[in-house]
């Protein structure tokens, strides 16, 4: 049975077994660098935008109507919106946590106690379903969403409950969660959600409460998937990851997000029951999915078509839908892999996916979001304005959506950040992200406080400061990227190369020690595997862990950039673009820019169609920067010259 007692203040993920144990988030605190800024923009201003927006559409009404028992009908909003209120109540919470002086304590007080309002005497909670001329009460669970709204319900609850407060939204939370133990909890039940989510709350909140019925329902919702018993009309059972059992499959497929998540529960389930076998497999599918399922900027889902994953090596650069949920799912299901595991590569692909789709995905005013991220933009379009809130999903970043599960699904990843940083093991400590922070916590029997001193990513330096601790033996870690083509550690002089994976350091450490950990960042080319059709003939261009993008400003048509060198120079300049980060490196080289002299014509012919070319000087930028000098063409990819794509 999980533990309760066990250390989880502020873990969005707190197992009570595995090889490493996440040091609590209050434990860390981010100091000045990359991720700061975006944590504090989104306590400064994501999470009042995310109010404001639940409030002006109606979302949050729907429970005040809910709880006056007012008709259901019309109602704003998809029948999904209770979760995007939940997952702005889990960042509220998060961020309560971290700044309890701050306001997010008093806006979550308010916004729990209107959810309580809306509770039904059993427990049951949603403000679509079992109110006056609405359908009836789980009568459409391939599509209605219900026990996917119950797991961000619960996931906000979680939060709540390790920010160590017991209020009218933990109140909501456990009621919510009995009513689904009885209502599906029998072993003769065979019904689920279309849309997995629940599993993995039910896991956390049976860790935070040590409530094993929790668990237990979740084990059920697992087994149970796979078994073709969700009505699926003509999109069919892959899409609810309902087609065959969990471990009769060896990749992710379907819907990309719904099998992120549900990897995340299934891995959280088998950590906590033992199921050793179970890991070990998903483990495999993860690694299937990563070498052939997987963009160079960690998206995940390359299909429009049921935003789903397609087949091995089906990547398109231009049509990629690599949804912004689908790489904050990565990055969950990741960290649990690395809490289960130890291994490093799981933290490889989080850093991967957070510095190139997450903080892509965020305007550097906090109030404009990406929904996808393709690698390739030929023709922009417009800005949507500040009022509005569009139904398309592949526009330049916006200020909200019609369906908004990206927005709130980056503020509750924003404000749990520090919850994915570092971890402990009975011999040390392993710091996984490479961020400047302040770490106080236990590493074996004795208090240790340590500075991690690095601008990171734009320098390759990161030095970890013994602040306090009592001279005694302990191992400290620290994760080498797998892009690395160098790297080396120095402690006391003593300089020793490294290879990716973890460096390393055991010793009596002592107040004033000092590991020192230097990455070669230099722009470096990066070749496609020539089985992605999409992208055979081009390369893309790196820098540390940031992938890097040509683009036009100004909404133009596209003009068609080759490289007609196959190893070009690259420069390091300034990037040129007003972001969180003036210190923003850009990588200059030559480019030839092609531009079309006829009119459209059938494009089939014994040779090309005659165009103007000339070379030129680009300064191409991280991807994360892209589109924030207004509607751009952009790409990732570049085709080089002479090279049969």
């Amino acid at each position: 049975m999980p533990d309760p007692s066990h250390p989880q203040r502020g873990l969005p993920v707190a197992p009570s077994r595995g090889r490493l144990t996440p040091v609590p988030a209050g434990d860390v605190v981010l100091e000045d660098g990359f991720w700061k800024a975006r944590q504090d923009l989104n306590a400064s201003t994501v999470l009042p935008h995310a109010l404001d927006w639940i409030d002006r559409l109606g979302w949050t009404d729907a429970f005040r109507r809910a709880a006056a028992g007012e008709d259901a009908r019309p109602r704003q909003g998809k029948l999904f919106t209770d979760a995007d209120v939940y997952k702005t109540a889990e960042a509220l919470a998060w961020e309560a946590s971290r700044t309890p002086e701050g306001p997010a304590g008093e806006r979550l007080a308010d916004l729990g106690a209107l959810i309580r309002s809306a509770q039904e005497p059993d427990g049951y909670l949603n403000t679509w379903f079992g109110h006056r001329h609405a359908a009836e009460k789980y009568t459409n669970l391939s599509h209605g969403f219900e026990l996917y709204c119950y797991g961000h319900l619960i996931q906000a609850g979680v939060a709540r409950l390790r920010g160590g407060v017991e209020d009218d939204l933990t109140a909501a939370v456990l009621a919510a969660a009995d009513h689904a133990v009885a209502t599906f909890g029998d072993t003769d039940d065979t019904r689920i959600d279309g849309h997995p989510e629940v599993e993995a709350a039910l896991v956390e909140l049976a860790r935070a409460t040590g409530r094993e019925r929790y668990l237990d329902l979740a084990g059920k919702f697992l087994a149970r998937r796979g078994h073709d018993t969700l009505e699926h009309h003509a999109i069919g059972p892959e899409y609810y990851l309902d087609d065959r059992p969990l471990r009769d499959v060896d990749v992710l497929r379907g819907h990309a997000v719904r099998a992120l998540y549900l990897t995340a529960g299934a891995v959280d389930h088998a950590v906590e029951t033992g199921d050793d076998a179970l890991v070990d497999h998903l483990v495999g599918q993860w690694d299937h999915t990563i070498a052939t399922r997987t963009y160079l900027h960690g998206g995940m889902g390359s299909r429009h078509l049921g935003e789903s994953f397609g087949n091995d090596y089906e990547l398109p650069t231009e049509r990629a839908y690599a949804e912004t949920c689908g790489a904050i799912a990565g990055v969950m299901a990741a960290w649990r892999f690395t809490l289960a595991t130890g291994e490093p590569r799981f933290a490889d692909y989080a850093e991967r996916a957070l510095f190139n789709m997450v903080a892509t995905a965020l305007h550097p005013s906090g109030q404009r979001f990406l929904y996808v991220n393709p690698l390739q933009v030929r023709h922009p379009l417009p800005e949507p304005g500040d009022d509005e809130a569009p139904f398309r999903k592949d526009t330049p970043r916006a200020p909200w959506f019609w369906v908004s599960c990206c927005p709130t699904n980056l503020a509750r990843l924003f404000a749990s950040f520090s919850g994915y940083v570092a971890t402990t093991d009975a011999g040390g400590l392993q710091l996984h992200q490479l961020t400047a922070s302040r770490i106080a916590t236990d590493v074996a029997g004795q208090r240790v406080v340590l500075r991690v001193h690095t601008s990171y990513p734009w320098d390759g330096t990161v030095e970890i400061e013994v602040v306090e601790a009592d001279g005694r033996d302990w191992e400290l870690a620290l994760r080498v990227p797998a892009w690395a083509r160098s790297a080396r550690i120095e402690v006391a002089g003593d300089v020793r190369a490294v290879v990716p994976g973890m460096a390393r350091a055991r010793r009596n450490w002592r107040p004033g020690d000092r590991l020192r950990l230097t990455l070669d960042v230099e722009p470096r080319l990066t070749v496609p595997d020539p089985r992605v059709d999409a992208v055979r003939g081009t390369v893309a261009v790196e820098r540390g862990p940031l992938v890097y993008c040509a683009e036009v400003p100004g909404g133009v048509a596209e003009a068609r950039h080759t490289l007609p060198d196959p190893r070009p120079k690259l420069t390091e300049v300034p990037a040129g673009v007003a972001g969180l980060d003036p210190g923003a490196v850009g990588i200059a080289t030559t480019v030839r820019t092609t531009v079309e002299t006829t009119v459209p014509a059938w494009p089939y012919g014994p040779e090309a169609p005659p165009a103007s070319a000339g070379d030129e000087e680009l300064t191409l930028v991280p991807l994360y920067l892209w589109g924030l000098r207004g509607p751009s063409t952009m790409r990732v990819f570049l085709p080089v010259e002479g090279t049969q794509g």
